[in-house]
């Protein structure tokens, strides 16, 4: 297994194996997993070896990706989390995350999200992160607020006005 980038209570988030495809496919295979995420339909095989090749390239470059998140006490699939560069000419740090259905309910957004924010500051990789969901995901949006994330200006992403949030060192030890 790979070197642990994070640990919270019950979750590890570690880099991806270069043979993952199969499980972030697996992520995504169904509309209940993919039905607020661009193109709202689920992952070919292709899609997710595409995703797998960038999240390495970000590592690499940016030092920071979208992660593979695991089980602590036994190393099961939980899903991914972490950061990307979005946007144009202005690109922001957005945190992502997207967890199996089985895994839903338990708090493991809220804690993943709230330990990357924590990981994300100490390590001094920006000043803020933003976040944005689907308009009908409040699901999600209540995990951003949750962890101290504030409303701001709504992005249109994929032609949706997309609720957006953000968040400062400042803000989060609030």
């Amino acid at each position: 297994m790979q070197p642990v980038i994070l640990e919270t209570p019950r979750l590890v988030a570690v880099m991806w194996e270069p043979d993952d495809a199969g499980l972030i496919q697996e992520l995504h295979s169904t509309i209940e997993t993919t039905q607020y995420l661009s193109g709202a339909a689920a992952w070919s095989r292709e899609k997710s070896e595409e995703r797998l090749r960038n999240w390495f390239g970000e590592q690499a470059r940016d030092g920071i990706t979208k992660y593979k998140i695991l089980g602590r006490e036994d190393d099961r699939f939980i899903g991914r989390a972490g950061f990307s560069l979005f946007g144009g000419e202005r690109q922001e740090l957005e945190l992502g995350y997207s967890l199996r259905q089985q895994e839903w309910g338990k708090g493991y957004a809220t804690e993943i999200a709230g330990g990357l924010a924590d990981w994300f500051f100490a390590r001094n990789f920006a000043s803020r992160f933003i976040a944005f969901t689907h308009p009908d995901n409040t699901a999600s949006q209540h995990v951003l607020t949750k962890i101290g994330m504030r409303g701001r200006m709504p992005m249109i992403v994929d032609g949706l006005s997309c609720p957006t949030f953000e968040l400062t060192a400042g803000m989060r030890s609030a």
